[in-house]
């Protein structure tokens, strides 16, 4: 598809709470309403029995089953002006049960750029405390996985073969890029 001139026409063809569906010239692709974007947090566990990562894993309704994913959530979905650091730390303790004493903030970064607009901020926690189950709120049923790094390839490999579907930033582990730098 050719990009569109600068000064086509943004046209709303539908909008939702989370998302919009908008067509400029030939181009259509979705992003998300009122404004609001994601914080993905990547969890280290540093502990005697070695480096884990925390990941959750649950029912995706698009993929129509299982995805292993990092933990993630909206940010300024309840309240305007979130910060990402904010929203990242208030996922991380609902979906995993983990608080992080340590963030870094890696950047932003957009999942799938040639149809949907969505950004993430990506975050690194580590000093993990174990604070409660995790599991998500209003029946999310997200199932929490301590994987050791030194397995996270076989552990990814399996749950593929089970079925679960396996989300991008999941790929990164297997890369081990931003696992040297913290």
């Amino acid at each position: 598809m050719t990009r569109p001139a600068p000064d086509t026409p943004i046209e709303t063809r539908w909008e939702g709470r989370f998302i919009t569906v908008k067509q400029q010239g030939n181009w259509e692709y979705v992003s998300r309403s009122r404004g609001i974007h994601a914080a993905v947090i990547l969890p280290i566990d540093d502990r005697a029995d070695g480096r884990h990562v925390i990941l959750v894993e649950q029912y995706r309704v698009p993929l129509k089953r299982q995805c292993l994913e990092l933990p993630a959530g909206l940010v300024g979905d309840d309240s305007a002006g979130e910060a990402a650091e904010v929203a990242a730390a208030r996922e991380l303790e609902e979906e995993t049960g983990y608080r992080a004493a340590t963030w870094r903030t890696v950047g932003e970064f957009y999942s799938s750029p040639g149809m949907v607009s969505e950004s993430f901020t990506l975050l690194v926690a580590t000093d993990l405390t174990k604070v409660g189950d995790g599991g998500g709120v209003d029946g999310e049923d997200i199932i929490v996985h301590r994987v050791p790094l030194n397995g996270i390839e076989d552990f990814v490999a399996a749950k593929r073969a089970e079925g679960c579907g396996i989300d991008v930033r999941v790929a990164m582990l297997l890369a081990g890029g931003l696992l040297a730098e913290t």
